[in-house]
C-alpha cells in the first residue's frame, strides 16, 4: 500500500496515509480492508492454510480492517453440500492473527444462526448477543472485539433491546464500537439512539447502488461510516470474467441473476468499458472501482474479498489511484442502475442477504 496519499473531493492525492474515522468510535482505519468469508464458503473451495497466509499477508501489507462473522463457514451455496462450519471463519481470523493482533481492526458479527436442516434464522435475543459475543471472542482468540456487527435484523425483537444489549458488551470492555449490517434508516436512527452506531455495512459497488437514495443520506446526518461490501461487484466488475463464463454448483454466483445467460453478456459488456477507461489511467478495471467508492466522500470503507495475496495488494493499490469529480460522473453513469441487467438475489435463495464479500 502507498502510504503517501490522502483523500479529496476529487480523488486521491500524493500527500500522507489517509485515515477514515469509523464513526464517532474514536476507531479509525485505512480505507481499504479486507472480507474474508470467501475463505469459507459461497465461492468455491479454499485451502485454509493459505486463507491464514494471505490475511497475514494482508496485515503485513498494512490492511487494519479485518471483516468476518460467526456464520462465515455455517452455509453452502448449494443445499446439502458439505460447510465448513459455524465460526470457521473466525478460526481462520484467530490463527492469522496471532503475532498481529495490534495491528488490526477486527469487525466481526452475529445473529445468522444455522438449523439442523440446512436453513438458518437470526436471533437478536439480548441473551443471545453476549452468549455470541463470548463465542466469537474465543474463536478468535483475542479478548475484544473492535467492531460488533448486528448482521441480520431478528423480526422478534425490537432493535433497542439487542442494541441495549450490544452496548453492554461495550461497557464491559469487550467490544469497542457497534455496527448494523443491511438495514434501513429508520431502524438505523433507532438503534442510534440506543448507542451510537460507528458504521452500517451493505453492498455498494458501480454496479449496485441501492445504498445511495436514503440509506448513505442517513448514515452522512448521523455521522456513520458506511462499510461496503461485495465493492468488486462478486469479481465482476474486475474484469476476470469474459463471455460464456461458468459458476459451478459450490459457487453463490451461479443463482444470481446478474450472472445468468443475457444478463451476464449485457453486464459484461459495461465491464469492458470499464476495463477501457481502467486501461486509459494506466490502473486495472478493479482498482478504478474502488477509486470510485473512495472518491465518493471520506467516510467509505469498502471491504473487497480475496484469498490470493497479489489481488490484495492490487486493491490497497486503489488508495494511490486519483480519478477527477467528471470521472466519477462519468463512470456513475455509465453504471446508472437502468443500465445493469438483474437483480441482487434469485428467488431460491435460503439465506441471499448474507453474502457479502
Amino acid at each position: 500500500m502507498n502510504d503517501d496519499t490522502t483523500r479529496t473531493d476529487e480523488g486521491l492525492e500524493p500527500a500522507r496515509v489517509a485515515r477514515t474515522p469509523l464513526g464517532g468510535s474514536g476507531l479509525s482505519v485505512r480505507p481499504v480492508g479486507l472480507g474474508l468469508m470467501g475463505m469459507s464458503q459461497f465461492y468455491g473451495s479454499a485451502d485454509p492454510d493459505a486463507s491464514v497466509a494471505t490475511i497475514r499477508d494482508a496485515i503485513d501489507l498494512g490492511v487494519e480492517l479485518l471483516d468476518t462473522s460467526d456464520y462465515y463457514g455455517a452455509s453452502s451455496a448449494t443445499p446439502g453440500r458439505p460447510v465448513a462450519g459455524f465460526g470457521h471463519n473466525e478460526e481462520l481470523l484467530g490463527k492469522a492473527l496471532r503475532g498481529r493482533r495490534d495491528r488490526a481492526v477486527v469487525a466481526t458479527k452475529f445473529s445468522a444462526r444455522p438449523t439442523p436442516e440446512g436453513r438458518s434464522f437470526f436471533d437478536g435475543r439480548p441473551e443471545y448477543v453476549k452468549e455470541a459475543c463470548e463465542a466469537s471472542l474465543r474463536r478468535l482468540g483475542t479478548d475484544r472485539i473492535d467492531l460488533y456487527y448486528y448482521h441480520r435484523l431478528d423480526p422478534d425483537v425490537p432493535v433497542e433491546e439487542t442494541v441495549g444489549a450490544m452496548a453492554e458488551l461495550v461497557a464491559e470492555g469487550k467490544v469497542r464500537a457497534l455496527g448494523l449490517s443491511e438495514v434501513p434508516p429508520e431502524v438505523l436512527r433507532r438503534a442510534h439512539a440506543v448507542h451510537p452506531v460507528a458504521a452500517l455495512q451493505s453492498e455498494y459497488s458501480l454496479w449496485e447502488r441501492g445504498v445511495e437514495a436514503e440509506v448513505l443520506p442517513e448514515c452522512r446526518r448521523l455521522g456513520i461510516t458506511l462499510v461496503p461490501y461485495s465493492p468488486l461487484g462478486r469479481g465482476m466488475l474486475t474484469g476476470a470474467f469474459r463471455g460464456g463464463a461458468e459458476f459451478g454448483p459450490d459457487d453463490f454466483r451461479s443463482t444470481l441473476p446478474k450472472f445468468q445467460g443475457e444478463n451476464f453478456e449485457h453486464n459484461r459488456r459495461l465491464v469492458d468499458a470499464l476495463e477501457e477507461f481502467a486501461a486509459d489511467t494506466g490502473h486495472t478495471a478493479g482498482q478504478i472501482a474502488l477509486a470510485w467508492l473512495l472518491a465518493r466522500h471520506h467516510d467509505i470503507v469498502p471491504i473487497p474479498g480475496s484469498r490470493r495475496p497479489a489481488n490484495v495488494r492490487a486493491n490497497l493499490a486503489a488508495t494511490s489511484v486519483r480519478i477527477s469529480a467528471d470521472d466519477v460522473a462519468h463512470l456513475g453513469a455509465l453504471f446508472d442502475a437502468a443500465h445493469i441487467k438483474g437483480g441482487r438475489y434469485g428467488a431460491l435463495n435460503v439465506l441471499p442477504r448474507d453474502t457479502e464479500d
